[in-house]
């Protein structure tokens, strides 16, 4: 049976206790790989790449038209949900012997570590993961931090002003803006998963139930608060992912960001070549292109999300991560308590 990610970390330790003991060497990263003519050659003639991401749709989108831009004749089917959601569906599929997606990127940093412990991942190293930290990329190849965000507070510059603007998570328990939030839920969104556990250790679950009293719009995912404060539908978001934020705001919209006193979750997302991927050359050159330079600053630039790469800078007009007090939390840690907090969370606001 399928180990489900809050079991993760107490098998993984007694699987490397029992290889240590055992005396197996320990497996390496491959090489790096090179984009290579024979390659693009053999993606071509697959002529396609389906890719599961949690990424918001209309800029998974344009990643995947940039990299039909560069290589005419392979077609990028991008399916995106929830991190939660697309767990549940390659389980089901994998459960079931079939085998679509060629590509998978999540924001909960506990499921590629389930991933790769079911054989699901391949061992593939662009050259592009090389500039990654180690800490930012998988020890044996199966996976890398593609992109990175960030779950502040943010509020709507039609309905508050600045001096109005809460600067904290504890400014938001104030009876004047009681239904006047927006959040997402950990149960469908990684995002928020991670930054609910990170908080709850921050502020304590009695702060979240202080809050469900405030009369909370819940939506799904992460993507959605920002969007919800733009159209006014609520002029406060508690928490939601930054680069959708920061790309409404480009084009006008009235939303500014709140970098918490108290910290603001820092959310990373990874993405693997799945191992029995049926476009198995198009996949390889597809996260190749995502590890790029070009793809880099493409997330970057026109999707506003931040690369752990060191020498991509943050989106334009926003501060470094050195400059912002990050929340964080190791995978296994995730995985260790994805199941309690969406249990606490269900308690406290009643869901």
């Amino acid at each position: 049976m399928p180990l489900h990610p809050r079991s993760l970390r107490q098998h993984g330790l007694a699987l490397v206790a029992f290889i240590v003991l055992a005396g197996w060497p320990a497996l390496a990263a491959p090489p790096p790989a090179p984009v290579t003519p024979e390659l693009v050659a053999a993606a071509t003639a697959e002529g396609k790449v389906v890719f599961y991401t949690a990424m918001d749709l209309e800029v998974a989108q344009g990643v995947g038209k940039a990299f039909e831009a560069k290589y005419p004749g392979i077609s990028a089917q991008v399916e995106r949900s929830g991190s939660e959601r697309m767990l549940q569906r390659v389980a089901q599929e994998y459960g079931s012997n079939i085998h679509i997606v060629d590509v998978i990127d999540s924001t909960d940093a506990a499921h590629p570590l389930y991933w790769k412990s079911q054989g699901w991942l391949v061992a593939y190293v662009p050259e592009g993961v090389l500039r990654l930290p180690g800490e930012a990329r998988d020890s044996e190849g199966f996976y890398a931090a593609d992109r990175a965000t960030m779950a502040p507070m943010a509020y709507n510059t039609k309905l508050v002003t600045a001096a109005e603007a809460p600067t904290a998570y504890g400014d938001l328990l104030d009876p004047k803006w009681r239904g006047k939030i927006v959040k997402a839920s950990p149960a469908y969104s990684g995002n928020t998963l991670t930054g609910t556990l990170l908080l709850s250790r921050a502020l304590g679950w009695d702060y979240f139930k202080k809050l469900s009293e405030q009369k909370v719009m819940q939506v799904q995912s992460a993507t959605e608060p920002p969007k919800k404060v733009v159209l006014g539908e609520r002029p406060i978001m508690f928490e939601g992912s930054e680069y959708v934020a920061l790309h409404a705001k480009s084009r006008g919209a009235p939303v500014e960001l709140i970098y918490s006193s108290e910290g603001t979750p820092l959310l990373i997302g990874s993405a693997g070549v799945m191992k029995d991927a049926p476009h198995p050359n198009a996949a390889r050159l597809f996260i190749s292109f995502i590890f790029s330079d070009e793809g880099q600053r493409y997330l970057v630039e026109k999707g506003y999300f931040r690369s752990l790469m060191p020498d991509i800078p943050p989106p334009a007009g926003q501060p470094a991560l050195t400059d912002i007090k990050v929340l964080t939390a190791a995978a296994p840690d995730i995985a260790d308590a994805s199941e309690e907090v969406k249990r606490r969370y269900a308690e406290v606001f009643g869901m």
